[in-house]
């Protein structure tokens, strides 16, 4: 028989922390720790709880007596049902501070390590508009409110093209204007939509599988570049030409237009065809007078102007005199390693994902770098005592893996080479923290900086250079 989770009601609890993926963290008379997901720390208030452990509950506050001080109006309208920016109503300046609280809070409750005076984050100079990627989905039955519910109104018209409803994957919450990606994003999406109903073409039912229009996303670059890209989930050529001109002729600024025709049971495009159906295949980013193309499939910093504050950091950490041998680990589209070699003697970058690596040699080719190479393969096999003796044994590492953090049998290949310095970027201080308590017994950490990529958000990077004991 399953648990029913009995719900508890706490009045007047006092919000004291920020937490884990962005909730708020209260204490229970009896001493576990709640979780809450709609307060910031400084509110009090009455907290009805919809799950419990063991450690800890789980629940949301439905009235406050206290606001906090901390608190500032959510500037956008979907603020309360989305979900996308979860610290819209606290102040930037607090943010930062919580951000930088869980990144000393792991590195030394998770990783033990003795840490140097950490360099205070470094904010975002935008918090608003700053993304430079942003996908959106189709649906015919969006997610109502529950006033909306409660109204016993009909509402014929359940196309929905923005975010789903977070914990509902069927459900999408229509969106009118989101803060996250700067102009011409609202103005493409919300065109999109009502050009798609004016044609009369069906949106997606994830459910039943069918539905003409899946996903739109919208890549834009500080060059000016637009790209727009329209998954169908069959073939119609007529009505999805008719889309795309319509498209083109209302935004003549969008130098890519492109689709994809995906009829697989999820919507990822990285096995897909992507066809270009208007200007180039790509929009092009710089950075420094490098030119980076960005294709349909290209992982990029999704904050592009504070991705130039964090490699900026990351190759002062590595402080390169000009001869040096670098390594650069989870190289992605080489961004970095293009970004330090002028300061090398060379860089080898290693990744993963065949496209990446394809587009990583492009770019190093259109920016004239002949003191780079890049390789494809899975980490933890490639990175190994045959690839050394290939490449040599590097006098730098630079490493920034994904949210899981590097592989043990890569933290160990590190220990074996020893390089002078290893510059770790991390997008996740949790798994960075266990990743440098199996270092430390070698290396000592010796600068520490934050960077905050996603304004609004729990989220939070952070670079740290680790020197030879």
């Amino acid at each position: 028989m399953a648990r029913r989770n009995k719900r508890k009601i706490f009045e007047d609890l006092e919000v004291i922390d920020a937490g884990a993926k962005g909730k708020a963290v209260a204490k229970a008379p009896d001493g576990r720790v709640v979780f809450v997901n709609n307060a910031i720390p400084g509110d009090v208030a009455t907290i009805e709880t919809y799950k419990k452990r063991k450690a800890y509950y789980e629940g949301k506050a439905v009235a406050f007596t206290t606001y906090s001080d901390k608190r500032v109006t959510p500037v956008c309208q979907h603020f309360d049902t989305c979900g996308g920016c979860k610290w819209q109503h606290m102040g930037y300046e607090h943010q930062l501070y919580f951000k930088q609280k869980e990144v000393v809070n792991n590195l030394q409750r998770l990783g033990k390590i003795e840490l140097p005076e950490v360099t205070p984050i470094l904010g975002s100079e935008e918090i608003y508009f700053y993304r430079n990627k942003m996908e959106f989905s189709f649906s015919d039955s969006k997610w109502l409110t529950q006033e909306q519910i409660d109204s016993g109104e009909v509402i014929e018209n359940r196309n929905a093209l923005g975010f789903h409803k977070p914990g509902m994957w069927d459900k999408i919450i229509d969106i009118e204007k989101c803060h996250l990606q700067r102009d011409p994003s609202n103005a493409i999406r919300n065109f999109v939509k009502e050009k798609a109903q004016e044609l009369n073409l069906s949106f997606f039912n994830p459910r039943k599988q069918e539905g003409f229009l899946r996903t739109l996303m919208l890549r834009t670059a500080t060059t000016g570049d637009v790209m727009v890209l329209i998954q169908f989930y069959f073939e119609e050529k007529e009505n999805r030409e008719k889309l795309l001109d319509a498209i083109i002729t209302e935004f003549p600024e969008i130098t890519s237009l492109q689709y994809v025709i995906n009829s697989k049971g999820n919507d990822t495009i990285y096995d897909q065809e992507v066809i270009c159906y208007h200007g180039k295949d790509h929009i092009t980013e710089t950075m420094e007078g490098l030119q980076f193309k960005i294709n349909a499939k290209s992982f990029y910093q999704t904050n592009s102007k504070q991705a130039y504050e964090l490699y900026k950091i990351t190759r002062n950490f590595a402080n390169l005199k000009g001869d040096e041998l670098v390594y650069d680990l989870y190289t992605g589209t080489g961004t970095i390693a293009q970004f330090v070699a002028k300061k090398a003697g060379k860089v080898i970058g290693v990744e993963a994902v065949p496209e990446a690596i394809e587009a990583a040699k492009q770019n190093a080719q259109l920016n004239s770098i002949d003191n780079v190479e890049f390789y494809v393969g899975d980490m933890k096999k490639v990175f190994n005592e045959d690839f050394v003796n290939t490449h040599g044994t590097p006098d730098v590492v630079i490493t920034d893996p994904p949210r899981e953090g590097m592989h043990t049998d890569v933290v160990m290949q590190l220990l074996k080479l020893s390089p002078e310095k290893i510059v770790y970027v991390s997008c996740n201080s949790a798994t960075q923290a266990r990743d440098l308590a199996l270092l430390n017994e070698r290396y000592k950490v010796t600068q520490v900086q934050p960077v905050d990529m996603f304004p609004q958000t729990h989220h939070v990077e952070n670079v740290v250079l680790l020197e030879k004991r």
